[in-house]
C-alpha cells in the first residue's frame, strides 16, 4: 500500500492492467468491475479511502474508476460496450514500467512506451525457490554412485485473475409490498423469439426493472421499487435489449438494475451483482436506458 490516496491509485492502475494482461494469458474474461474489484484487493483501501459517498460508492472506487481514463488517454486501456481490454501498448506497457514508481511517473508524465519494448506473450517468470539449506550431506557410497535423474523443465500454469464481487451498495433493500390496486402486468421476454439464423437467442429474466430515487418521477407509490410497472423496462426480441425511456426532471439521480420485480438478483455499477449505484447527471428531458443481459451494460441515450 502506498503512503496516500495518490500512491494508492497508480498502484491499482497497475494492478488493472496486470489483470488484464494476466486474463490475456489465461484466456480468462473478467468484467469491468470484478477487475476493479480484484484491483482493490490486491491494493485495499486505507481509512480515507473507505469512506462512504453519496450512493453507497467508496471514496476510493469513485477515485480509481476516474483515474482509469488515464489509462485509455495513455492507450493502454481500451473501454468498450462488452468490458475493458488490454492493447499491446497496455501489455507493453507492464514490461516497460514494471515497478509502481517508475509506472506512476510514466503515466503522470504521459511518457509512452520505448519502441524497442516488445510484447510479452507469458507472465513474468517467477524467481524458483531455494533449495533448503539442511539438505542431507551424509550419503552412502552406493546412493552417490546412482545415476541422477534430469529435472524436467515444468510449464508454469498460467494466473487466472480471481473473480471478486464489487463492493455492494450502502443503501438498504426496500422489501417489496404487495400490489393491491391491480393485478400487475409484466413485460416478460417472449418465451420463444424468432430470431436471425446467425444470432444466438439468449436466456432473459422475467422482468427487468430500473429501481432508484425517481420511481415516483415515473409514477411509482415509491423509490426503489422494482415491483410496480412504472419502473419495469420493455424487451426489444430483434436486439436482446431492455429499454426505459422516462421524461425527467435536470439533476442527480441514482439507481440499479433489478431482476423479476425483487432484489434477489439485481446489477450495479460496472455490472457487478450487487454493486454500487449506477449514476445520472441528467440535464433534464427525456432519457432512454438500455440495459444489456448478456453483458450486464447500461447505456444511457
Amino acid at each position: 500500500m502506498g503512503a496516500n490516496t495518490a500512491e494508492n491509485t497508480n498502484l491499482r492502475l497497475k494492478a488493472v492492467l496486470d489483470i488484464l494482461a494476466e486474463g490475456v494469458w489465461s484466456e480468462a474474461t473478467l468484467n469491468a468491475g470484478e477487475v476493479l474489484a480484484e484491483a482493490i484487493v490486491r491494493v485495499p483501501f486505507n481509512d480515507h479511502e473507505a469512506e462512504l459517498l453519496s450512493g453507497g460508492i467508496p471514496r476510493g472506487h469513485k477515485t480509481l474508476t476516474s483515474a482509469s481514463a488515464k489509462l485509455v488517454k495513455a492507450g493502454w486501456l481500451v473501454k468498450g460496450r462488452s468490458g475493458w481490454t488490454i492493447p499491446e501498448d497496455g501489455l507493453r506497457a507492464t514490461v516497460a514500467f514494471p515497478d509502481a514508481a517508475t509506472f506512476g511517473s510514466a503515466l503522470d508524465a504521459g511518457t509512452p512506451v520505448p519502441a524497442d519494448v516488445p510484447v510479452p506473450t507469458a507472465p513474468p517468470a517467477k524467481p524458483q525457490a531455494k533449495k533448503a539449506a539442511a539438505t542431507k550431506r551424509a550419503v552412502t557410497k552406493k546412493a552417490a554412485a546412482a545415476p541422477k535423474v534430469a529435472a524436467t523443465d515444468v510449464a508454469e500454469p498460467k494466473v487466472a485473475a480471481a473473480k471478486v464481487s464489487a463492493p455492494k451498495a450502502a443503501a438498504a433493500k426496500v422489501a417489496a409490498p404487495k400490489a393491491t390496486a391491480k393485478k400487475a402486468t409484466t413485460r416478460k421476454a417472449p418465451a420463444t423469439v424468432k430470431a436471425a439464423s446467425d444470432v444466438e437467442t439468449l436466456p432473459q429474466p422475467d422482468a427487468v426493472a430500473i429501481a432508484g430515487d425517481f420511481n415516483k418521477i415515473l409514477g411509482a407509490p415509491e423509490d426503489w421499487a422494482p415491483q410496480y410497472d412504472e419502473a419495469q423496462m420493455t424487451y426489444n426480441p430483434l436486439v436482446q435489449v431492455w429499454t426505459l425511456t422516462a421524461e425527467l426532471p435536470a439533476g442527480f439521480y441514482t439507481y440499479k438494475i433489478a431482476l423479476n420485480r425483487s432484489w434477489d438478483e439485481n446489477y450495479g455499477a460496472f455490472g457487478a451483482r450487487d454493486g454500487a449505484n449506477h449514476e445520472l447527471n441528467h440535464d433534464g428531458g427525456p432519457v432512454t436506458i438500455t440495459y444489456s443481459h448478456q453483458t450486464r451494460d447500461i447505456v444511457i441515450g
